[in-house]
């Protein structure tokens, strides 16, 4: 997202990230990291500190406008989406003329609304790959592969696991670690963002 953000710093970005836990704790990573709100099934925050070291924090420091974290139990997104429109719609209303362009972190949005653009970013390094995410796959308008500079050939490990066919069929580009975005990405996002918005919620 910081890539995006950072390639095309003359859109009127609102970036967010949005988690759901369960049980008190993160569902990211299984570890209490005091993202649950304590008393609400769901809690948006607006991200204030470029140095934060947080998601929302790097968003802002890519050059986003404003920076979100939504937060909402196992099972209550569809909830928590209200308050996110709500909060959106006050932006429009406070804001110049210009509509934000908004882009987002998260898998497990994709059941509740259309995007004009999604892509699923694949680090095999990594063995946390959601089921949200895996059951988004055939949506992607490309396969992002992801990895760090020194590991050398691109490896499948047994996790993955992905279709055949999907990777036949969907478009898929490597950045490693530190790499510029690559253009046929930057193509792709050009091209929906000089269009007319389609989101569908």
């Amino acid at each position: 997202m910081c890539d995006v953000i950072r390639t095309f710093p003359e859109e009127n970005w609102v970036a967010g990230k949005i988690t759901q836990y369960g049980h008190g704790v993160c569902a990211q990573n299984g570890q209490d990291c005091g993202c649950a709100p304590d008393e609400h099934s769901y809690a948006i925050s607006w991200e204030q500190d470029k140095g934060s070291g947080t998601d929302s924090s790097r968003f802002l420091a890519a050059g986003a406008r404003q920076s979100f974290w939504l937060r909402t139990k196992q099972g209550f997104l569809a909830e928590g989406l209200p308050l996110l429109r709500t909060a959106l719609d006050e932006i429009a209303v406070e804001g110049s003329a210009e509509l934000p362009t908004l882009i987002l972190e998260s898998n497990s949005v994709m059941q509740f609304i259309s995007p004009s653009l999604y892509f699923a970013v694949i680090d095999a390094s990594r063995e946390d790959f959601k089921d949200s995410a895996r059951g988004a796959l055939d949506r992607a308008d490309a396969l992002v592969l992801r990895g760090a500079k020194n590991e050398g050939p691109l490896a499948e490990p047994e996790w993955m696991k992905l279709p055949s066919q999907l990777m036949r069929e969907v478009p898929s580009v490597r950045q490693l670690e530190g790499e510029p975005l690559p253009k046929p990405l930057q193509v792709l996002i050009r091209r929906v963002l000089e269009g007319p918005a389609d989101v569908l919620v």
